[in-house]
């Protein structure tokens, strides 16, 4: 039986010495200073949000964002957007790749759609991930609405479930695609009202609210909240691609139709 520890400080500070770590997962943590010396082992594999990275006392932190960023070139736009041009430009951008996107995606079986690929969110919760992010960043932020939060949002796996159902948030539901797309493309229509309509000023006005209760209590402005809604978009979409490459090559191709 796997072991899980979550939320906890025990390791913090520690020291693991000679043991076999085959198979270790470390999701969602905070590994600051994290250290693995004179290891050994094949297919290593590290992901998140990285400010130093060094591999073997060589630096490879400029290397692999300039390389996601060739890849994924709407991760730069997002990150730089600066003017209310900036924002739009990247908009366009992100809306062109989850139309073409999503248009893959409906060719798979259903059940595909709802399949996680390396313990990773399936396509369907990406989308609902992405619907609880402009819901809060946008919806509640930016725009201050009455009832903000769909309850087929799903937030990031940190939020206490108590908080989301105080958000009117119902985690273990199983809609189809089409049911989250429904509320998903509405805010991505909202979003792009916004930024159609943004001025520098917008840009600068701090916001009345913060995106949910569980952050924290400090001064949001809009154009940080909007580029939160752009990060988003742009990082969840190649993870998305990324695992859907994985499920298509799984389909097998049908069978050629024989007319007699």
């Amino acid at each position: 039986m796997v072991s899980e520890y979550a939320q906890s400080d025990q390791f913090r500070g520690a020291r693991i010495h000679l043991c076999d770590l085959a198979g270790l997962e470390i999701r969602d943590c905070e590994v600051t200073g994290l250290k693995i010396v004179d290891s050994y082992g094949s297919d290593v594999y590290l992901g998140g949000d990285f400010k130093r990275l060094v591999v073997n006392d060589v630096d490879v932190t400029a290397y692999v964002e300039a390389e996601l960023d060739r890849r994924h070139p709407v991760r730069a736009l997002a990150r730089e957007a600066e003017s209310p041009e900036d924002y739009r430009a990247a908009w366009d951008a992100i809306e062109t790749l989850w139309g073409a996107t999503l248009d893959r995606a409906r060719l798979l079986p259903d059940a595909k759609l709802h399949e996680q690929v390396d313990g990773e969110w399936s396509l369907v919760e990406t989308q609902r991930h992405l619907l609880f992010a402009c819901d809060a960043w946008l919806g509640n932020a930016v725009l201050e609405e009455e009832a903000p939060y769909h309850p087929l949002g799903f937030p990031a796996g940190g939020m206490p479930p108590d908080e989301a159902a105080k958000l009117g948030l119902t985690l273990d539901a199983t809609p189809t695609l089409d049911e989250v797309l429904a509320p998903r493309l509405a805010r991505m229509t909202a979003m792009r009202r916004v930024v159609d309509g943004l001025t520098a000023a917008e840009l600068d006005r701090v916001c009345g609210r913060k995106p949910a209760d569980p952050y924290p209590d400090q001064e949001y402005v809009v154009r940080r909240c909007l580029k939160v809604v752009l990060k988003e978009e742009a990082e969840h979409h190649r993870y998305a691609v990324r695992d859907l490459a994985v499920l298509e090559a799984g389909v097998p191709e049908p069978h050629p139709v024989i007319v007699r």
